[in-house]
């Protein structure tokens, strides 16, 4: 895989987890009822980051969970005969909750499709909005972010790479080849 360009570096991821922030705050007109789940891997560490700057912002702590949705996919078979299951972590009630899904990119909608069947089976949210860092396009359900750090028109051959320190020791998002 070669790199082509970087689209963002630490500042710039910096900037959309604050835009986003401010973005969730206003629309919901404050937190009251506003709730974080970040989908495994790399949404997790997105929706701590965001859940701190709300807390900075509003001085507020927001209910911030984890969601595996590895049993949820509809390629599961395609993809192992025993797949890896890392585990939700969500503790606290979603019932009448807004859950904000956070993801790193939103490509096909197929992530998220499976991430709505996983919170419906944990509860029954008021409404569920979806948060992503990157969103590429392509399409393949109709599914559309609610807060979108940068927009990437892409092609179907081409791969956004998020990297986060918490995970990668880096921040940095790449479209690669």
């Amino acid at each position: 895989m070669k790199e082509k360009a970087q689209l963002m570096d630490e500042k710039a991821i910096g900037r959309a987890v604050t835009r986003i922030s401010h973005e969730i705050i206003e629309r919901n007109k404050g937190i009251e009822d506003v709730v974080l789940v970040g989908i495994k891997t790399r949404g997790v560490p997105i929706a701590n980051r965001i859940s701190k700057k709300i807390e900075q912002i509003e001085g507020t702590q927001v209910n911030t969970g984890e969601i595996d949705i590895t049993l949820y996919r509809d390629d599961l078979k395609k993809i192992d005969v025993d797949p890896v299951i890392n585990g939700s972590n969500i503790e606290f009630s979603i019932d009448d909750k807004i859950v904000i899904l956070v993801d790193d990119v939103l490509y096909t909608g197929r992530t998220v499709r499976s991430a709505l069947d996983a919170i419906i089976d944990i509860g029954r949210p008021k409404a569920i909005q979806l948060a992503v860092l990157v969103d590429r396009g392509h399409r393949e359900l109709p599914i559309r972010a609610d807060y979108v750090g940068k927009n990437v028109p892409t092609s179907n051959d081409e791969i956004i790479s998020v990297k986060l320190s918490e995970i990668d020791d880096e921040d940095a998002v790449t479209i690669n080849e």
